[in-house]
């Protein structure tokens, strides 16, 4: 048996399940309601199974962060609606010792501190409208997050009592995404958007 996790474009979900059909034999499938669409669960004639999880809440929230800089935006379906783009420097890790290595490791803290703020700052504004404390439900307001870039950046920004309206969020985690750019961006609103398949294959085939 084969595993792999494959991200599709909600468009294409139809198409790509005659395809395994094509490939693995007529299938029984099960469906689950869920907050962000319907789960689709199937299993092959050859033991091939596939469940295929959507992520669709409007609208979205992006926020991506490396050590070189970092992304947010808001998204209404494939389309940013308000999004901000930027570089931040943070140094990275040295051989030195002694002395020098913990001034420079406070140097590098100081620059990581600074770069989760800036990131905290823009994501407020960029997706609560500078509003700590949105109403529930209010207009323009995420429903759903997509996160990327450095775990522990990630964590350090949505920790941040300034976005607290959006802990909880329902959460779509791109760890695997480069340092942040405008079609990094675009890339993990893409990717967010995708319905994720998980693939158990009984024998070897192509996906296209």
């Amino acid at each position: 048996m084969t595993t792999r996790v494959i991200e599709v474009d909600p468009g294409r979900f139809d198409r790509w399940m005659a395809g395994f059909a094509e490939r693995h034999g007529p299938y029984d499938a099960a469906e689950e309601t869920t907050p962000g669409g319907v789960v689709v669960s199937a299993r092959a004639a050859d033991g091939s199974t596939v469940v295929a999880t959507p992520f669709v809440h409007e609208p979205l929230g992006v926020i991506l962060v490396r050590r070189g800089g970092y992304a947010v935006g808001l998204a209404s379906a494939t389309t940013f609606t308000a999004s901000k783009v930027g570089t931040r420097h943070v140094q990275s890790r040295t051989a030195a010792g002694g002395w020098s290595q913990q001034r420079f490791a406070r140097r590098r803290g100081k620059q990581a501190d600074e770069l989760v703020d800036a990131v905290v700052g823009h994501a407020r504004r960029v997706l609560l409208g500078d509003d700590e404390s949105p109403a529930t439900g209010a207009d323009g307001i995420p429903h759903g997050l997509v996160v990327g870039g450095d775990r522990t950046l990630v964590r350090e920004v949505l920790d941040a009592g300034a976005l607290r309206a959006l802990a909880g969020l329902p959460m779509r985690e791109l760890y695997d995404l480069p340092d942040p750019k405008r079609d990094v961006l675009e890339t993990a609103l893409r990717r967010g958007r995708s319905v994720r398949i998980e693939l158990d294959e009984a024998t070897p085939g192509g996906v296209s």
